[in-house]
This record gives C-alpha cells, structure tokens and sequence, in this order.
C-alpha cells in the first residue's frame, strides 16, 4: 500500500466526522478545547478514526477554529487517529503544514457565482491554489496529503444547475493538479440518489487510484439515501457529523451534514466492516449537547436506538 491507500484503505469505507470543522461553521456558541478533546477522543473510543479538526482561517472571523493547533496535536496523540485541517489559501497551508496536521483540505467551488462569493477568487484561481498547495506539501518534511472537496457539484443555491459534464472536467484538472483525495461535495442538499450514483460513477472513471469521497448535507432529507448511492456507486470516504451538525455560512439555506450514528448504522444494514461501535457513538452526543447548549442534534439512531427484538412490531 502507498501512503494514501494506509490512511484511506481501498476495500473498505472511510467514515470521517466533519463536525469539529464543518459543524462549527454556523454554531453560536461552541466547545472549548478541552470538550474538542474530549469529542475526539470519545468518537475515537467508539471506532472513529478520521477527524476533520478545523480551519485555519482569521480568528477574529473565526474564533471557533482558534485552538486548531491544540485540537490538531489532541487528535495526533491518539494511535492510528488521522486529523484534517482546512486551507482556503497558500497562507492558511503554510501554517497547516507547520502545525504538523496530517490532510490539509481545501476546496474548489463548482461554479463561479459559489466562488468568488465562498472564497472571493475564481474557480481558475481556486485550482492554482491547489498546486501551490500541492508544491508546499511536496516540499514538506512530514508530506500532508492534499484533498480537495468541489463544492455544489450536485447544484447551487446562487447559481442553480450545475452540468455534471462540468463537474467531471473539474476532477480531471483537480487530478492533475495533484491531489491525493477528492471529494465531491452536496453543499446545499440538491441532490437525489441517481444523480449522486451517476456522478460518483462518471468520476471513479477519471480519478484512477485517487480515492474518491462524498460530503452530503441533509437538506431536503435525502441525505442518507445519497450515501447509499454514493457508496453503492464506489465512493469510499463518506463525511458526517454527530447530531447532524453543520453547514456551509456563504451557501443560502444551507443545513447540516447527514448524521454520523446514522451513516454507521447504514453501513452495518450494508454488512460494510467500519470498526464502529454505534451505541458508544450515540453517546458521544452527551459531550457535544454539554459543550453546544441550544444547538440542534438530529439523528434517527438517537431516538430509536439499534434494533432489538423488544422493538420489534406487528
């Protein structure tokens, strides 16, 4: 296996939890760094493995993201725990790469409306970062990978439709732009099952061995079921959050990602091996409702539970 196939191994799914980064986009109020340790550290307890940790972005815009580089180094002292950060820039790079984080993610938006808005650069400029970024991780001595989520691949809520001719001719230059993950991302919930089966689809055919994720919202309630067809369709990392937490601050009506203790429980219908334990991460959420009082949890698994033959109905 190559450094890539060891984080994100072939014949099995990924599930990363995005709620430490995208869950705290939108929050109010958020945990401090001993609760963001505590999170990790709970989820890592029940089976999680792959952590997106934050953003290095201003603090003065962004005071949730703050503490990354604590948050970064709690989730490194964990054995076998992998840590992503966001860089929306060369600069935010430079200081990922100095913190030592295993993934800097960045992103490239699927229209220009998302992305001079998102990121006040053009999409052409968004994929020059990725080489700059990409040339930084070459240069650097622990070697980061590189992701990159294109964001409203499945339709923007500026925009609207989005050709998924064009979202392919974007892989195929985010490839070549060297990166090691490439997500495709439902930033406002457009999608449906088809659509997000054919696209997954149509981008495995480009990508060769770059593994291939989904980042889903749950927008029109579609969610989990477009993480059946993603994965039915060859995606091998799928994001989540506890609770649902989440959502995009520049992507109108934007809502939170699927639920984590769902996706898990999905993955288990699927006979799909994930290693985790969904009743101690369905407790997770204790910590998160301390740390974030008035944020709303979702999640099915949380109020049903797992299936037992007590339940069991006519």
């Amino acid at each position: 296996m190559n450094a890539v196939e060891t984080i994100y191994p072939p014949d099995r799914v990924t599930l990363r939890e995005a709620g430490l980064r995208d869950g705290l986009q939108l929050a109010k109020n958020w945990p401090d760094t001993a609760a963001k340790s505590a999170w990790i550290e709970a989820e890592y307890a029940a089976g999680i493995r792959h952590f997106e940790v934050g953003s290095f972005l201003p603090e003065a815009k962004f005071p949730q993201f703050a503490d990354v580089r604590q948050v970064i180094a709690a989730t490194a002292a964990l054995p076998g725990a992998h840590g992503v950060a966001l860089a929306m820039n060369v600069r935010g790079a430079e200081a990922a790469i100095a913190s030592g984080v295993p993934e800097i993610a960045c992103v490239v938006s699927a229209t220009e409306a998302h992305s001079t808005r998102n990121a006040r650069r053009t999409m052409a400029e968004a994929l020059a970062t990725v080489r700059e970024i990409g040339a930084l991780r070459d240069a650097a001595a622990h070697r980061p990978l590189v992701s990159v989520g294109i964001a409203m691949a499945f339709g923007c809520s500026i925009a609207g439709e989005v050709a998924p001719g064009a979202v392919l001719r974007l892989v195929e230059m985010i490839a070549e732009a060297g990166a090691d993950v490439i997500a495709l991302a439902d930033t406002v919930g457009f999608a449906g099952p088809d659509q997000v089966s054919r696209l997954t689809a149509a981008s495995l055919s480009l990508v060769g061995d770059i593994p291939l994720g989904i980042h889903l919202h749950d927008t029109r309630g579609l969610g989990l079921v477009n993480a059946s067809a993603a994965i039915d369709a060859g995606a091998r990392i799928v994001d989540a959050s506890i609770g649902g937490l989440g959502g995009c601050p520049f992507a109108p009506r934007a809502t939170g990602n699927i639920v984590m203790e769902d996706l898990a429980f999905l993955c288990q219908t699927k006979g799909l091996e994930t290693g985790i334990d969904i009743e101690r991460l369905i407790a997770v959420r204790e910590i998160v409702a301390a740390a974030m009082p008035g944020e709303t949890l979702h999640g099915a698994m949380a109020r049903a539970g797992l299936p037992t033959a007590e339940l069991a109905g006519a």
